[in-house]
């Protein structure tokens, strides 16, 4: 069973895809897949539902737009220089504790929208990610037992404007959070199917072009160690999202740096989580 959401932005319903590969509308269940979701047993709610009532479902419609997996999440997580290529591209030091972030969750959308190049923006850069989902509430987990706490995974792409990231002084967060700059899905994955999340290839393209790939075995931290080290500083509750850092091949890491213009595609996946799909296009709006 993989969880997915489709319908219009800021409309989404929740639906699921069973092994057999089909694509199943769960409006009928009552609940979306968010916070209360993961934080009330929700996976195994469903997955006894789903027995009970599969053959009644209606599919969910071919045409149908994918939404981020999950609802919107509480907190948006991220891990910064967490692959030991990307530290090299970057010439950056290896962090000898994991470098966090948070990105604003109005960036999340679904995996195959289009990404809006902000305003002004001349920098906006690539990091196929691998996105960890909270199932328990976390405060001062061991990390023997961090993983017990993790619902499931997704694919993430953590799109960053390097100036505002980098040149506009301040934190981070003002060069991740811009809308579009977090898509999630298209599937959720429960823990239960990944057998290693540090065994999972992930991979992205720019206009056909592999740009990035890697294994998350790469990882500097890896997952049971960052929900323990997370859960320490601040509570991470079900339905928050860990995003844990990108391999090399970055725009910013090309010689000279590459960045992304309007009609430029992005393609990127991880083993066993999907593949998500973008379509760069200029920013159209007010002030």
């Amino acid at each position: 069973m993989q969880l997915f959401r489709f319908g219009a932005p800021g409309r989404e319903h929740p639906a699921v895809v069973v092994p057999d590969g089909r694509r199943l509308d769960c409006r009928a269940f009552g609940t979306d897949w968010g916070p209360e979701f993961f934080a009330t047993g929700g996976l195994t709610r469903l997955s006894l539902w789903l027995d009970r009532v599969q053959a009644t479902l209606p599919p969910v419609p071919a045409s149908a737009r994918i939404g981020p997996c999950i609802a919107r999440p509480g907190k948006l997580v991220c891990i910064g220089l967490n692959y030991r290529d990307h530290a090299r591209e970057t010439k950056a030091q290896l962090p000898a504790e994991p470098v966090v972030f948070f990105k604003s969750t109005t960036a999340v959308c679904g995996p195959d929208d289009d990404l809006v190049i902000p305003k002004g923006s001349h920098k906006t850069d690539w990091e196929v990610e691998l996105a960890v989902v909270i199932g328990r509430t976390c405060r001062h987990v061991p990390e023997a037992q961090a993983l017990a706490h993790v619902a499931g995974y997704c694919l993430h792409n953590d799109y960053s404007e390097r100036e505002y990231q980098l040149e506009r002084l301040g934190q981070w967060v003002k060069g991740k959070s811009c809308d579009t700059f977090a898509p999630l899905g298209p599937v959720f994955v429960p823990a239960l199917q990944v057998r290693d999340p540090q065994a999972l290839r992930l991979w992205l393209e720019v206009d056909g072009r592999r740009r990035q790939d890697s294994s998350t075995a790469e990882m500097v931290f890896g997952v049971a160690f960052l929900v323990s080290y997370l859960s320490r500083f601040f509570t991470l509750e079900p339905g928050d999202v860990i995003s844990t850092g990108t391999p090399a091949g970055v725009g910013l890491g090309c010689n000279p740096p590459e960045f992304l213009q309007p009609g430029a595609v992005v393609t990127l996946g991880i083993d066993g989580l999907g593949q998500q799909r973008q379509r760069a296009v200029a920013f159209e709006g007010g002030a």
